[in-house]
């Protein structure tokens, strides 16, 4: 009986660790959960076989990016299909009430993802590359698998033209935006990354610190974080709490004076990486997403396109919007961050 007992157990065991021990998959869910040591090959050859991916993507490198994974693994093309985040999931969502079967992954923020999460449209997922990443860029289902991994991340802080704002002057914490020096010197991206700045403030702050902002008699801008960044170089905007620290990196290092620095929160524009339920082409698709989450990956984002790695410890606190809400709770959230920028910045 206890030799019974004995292999019955042996069996539940291996059964419940067989897709991390190198049982070969045999279905697209099995496929999704595999982290046996030969994912790569298995995904690889199946990539090869399947010959192409389509990614639908937010991302403005989205050549580059096809590029160097092409260049990874030669004998699978990447369709590109590129348009804003919220495009992107009505596409989808019209595609499969179709029953149009065509995107394999989506790379997009999450507010675009989540209509998509909720609409379980979404493949579960694992990968080996899980492990270097906190569990706050990892979006889950109820039984505990990634649905999207964040693959890249914009930084949301204070920027400022070293020119125009003396070393002295220069915000180190919230409190420090209450300076007299600073007073009609900052302007601010009326927008969603503004929106969600103030999240972060409100966050750290609380909502009464947000209201005395107002006296600094801080100047609206209607425009996008690009075009805030121009105005920045260009000096017609001193400082700004909106700013994104990708956007600054570049014109930095060519010599413009601008500078971007943490606050205590640090709001994050995430992008996700998810593969579509009914993927035409799953090993191609999975082999993607492993190559956005992997070091290869992140040292692309990082190094060549000049993003964040959710899989770095930067020091200092970062803040996911989005992160433990529905659709609709992070709506009714940024509908009153907006609200509070707008009231902040009224003449």
């Amino acid at each position: 009986m206890k030799s019974i007992l004995a292999i019955f157990l042996l069996i539940s065991i291996t059964h419940g660790s067989a897709w991390g021990q190198g049982v070969k998959p045999t279905s697209i869910s099995d496929l999704a959960k595999y982290t046996g040591p030969e994912r790569e090959r298995i995904l690889y050859e199946g990539a090869k076989k399947d010959g192409k991916l389509v990614w639908y993507t937010s991302l403005v490198p989205y050549k580059e990016i096809a590029k160097v994974f092409e260049a990874k693994y030669p004998g699978i093309a990447v369709d590109i299909y590129r348009a804003s985040g919220s495009d992107i999931a009505t596409r989808i969502l019209a595609e499969s009430q179709a029953k149009r079967y065509i995107v394999d992954v989506i790379e997009a923020t999450p507010p675009s993802l989540m209509p998509l999460r909720d609409s379980q449209l979404l493949l579960p997922y694992n990968s080996p590359h899980l492990t270097r990443y906190p569990d706050v860029a990892k979006e889950k289902n109820s039984s505990g698998m990634v649905v999207w991994t964040t693959d890249r991340e914009s930084l949301n802080g204070v920027g400022y033209n070293k020119n125009l704002i003396a070393a002295g002057d220069v915000p180190k914490k919230f409190d420090d935006l209450l300076k007299p020096a600073l007073k009609a010197k900052m302007s601010t991206a009326n927008n969603e990354i503004g929106a969600r700045a103030i999240g972060a403030m409100l966050k750290a702050k609380g909502e009464v610190f947000i209201r005395k902002l107002k006296d600094q008699e801080i100047r609206p801008h209607a425009i996008t974080a690009a075009g805030l960044t121009d105005l920045l170089i260009s000096g017609e905007v001193p400082i700004s709490f909106t700013m994104i620290q990708t956007d600054l990196t570049l014109p930095a290092s060519k010599g413009a004076p601008v500078a971007w620095l943490p606050m205590e929160v640090v709001a994050v524009n995430a992008g996700g990486a998810a593969v579509y339920a009914n993927t035409p082409h799953p090993h191609a698709a999975l082999l993607f997403v492993d190559f956005l989450i992997s070091p290869d990956g992140q040292k692309m984002y990082s190094e060549k396109l000049l993003y964040g790695s959710a899989a770095t410890d930067y020091g200092f606190e970062r803040w996911y919007p989005e992160k433990g809400l529905t659709t609709a709770e992070y709506q009714e959230h940024s509908d009153r961050w907006m609200k509070l920028l707008r009231e902040i910045t009224r003449k």
